[in-house]
């Protein structure tokens, strides 16, 4: 809970109180909240369902003590990371939990002998446990569709690398 002063409000405010924008009741689909006698993970905010995604990644520390609610998040929700990973540069954040990934790769032409720069951009659902700005590096694995056009999901953030235009800049990983 935090305190705004600035605001002229003097009140404890609940961090999920300020993100939450959705119309119906908040909760995790593998937590049930009305049980008698608690014995499962516990959180400062109360029961959390987090869980290891395997393959070599940690699972995100916002996300064992946060208090967002996602289903769609592969530490906290549903989903599960199977089939391919790959990294590329963020180029956009403006949707929500949405980002737009380029990922830029070289391409051989066998009539000249020589390389020719391509670049494919993909959508992925981002957590509310990272935070993601343009230019980044990210990790993002395959699962499930999530939606018409996001077919993955970011595991790992690397904090910005790229400066100047992102759009037309050619970074390999």
């Amino acid at each position: 809970p935090w305190l705004l002063k600035d605001l002229g409000i003097i009140k404890n405010i609940n961090m999920s109180e300020l993100i939450h924008h959705d119309k119906a009741f908040q909760k995790q689909d593998n937590v049930f909240l009305n049980g008698k006698n608690v014995q499962s993970k516990k959180s400062k905010s109360g029961v959390r369902y987090y869980r290891k995604i395997g393959l070599g990644f940690r699972t995100p520390k916002t996300a064992i003590e946060g208090d967002y609610i996602d289903n769609k998040c592969p530490f906290t929700g549903i989903p599960t990371i199977r089939g391919r990973i790959y990294k590329g540069l963020v180029i956009s954040n403006k949707m929500h939990r949405t980002i737009v990934i380029r990922r830029d790769y070289l391409h051989y032409i066998r009539k000249f002998k020589r390389f020719e720069k391509r670049h494919k951009s993909l959508k992925a659902h981002c957590s509310p446990a990272f935070r993601v700005e343009p230019g980044d590096v990210v990790t993002v694995g395959q699962c499930r569709p999530l939606s018409k056009c996001v077919r993955f999901n970011v595991v790992r953030v690397e904090p910005t690398k790229v400066q100047g235009n992102l759009k037309k800049q050619f970074v390999m990983f």
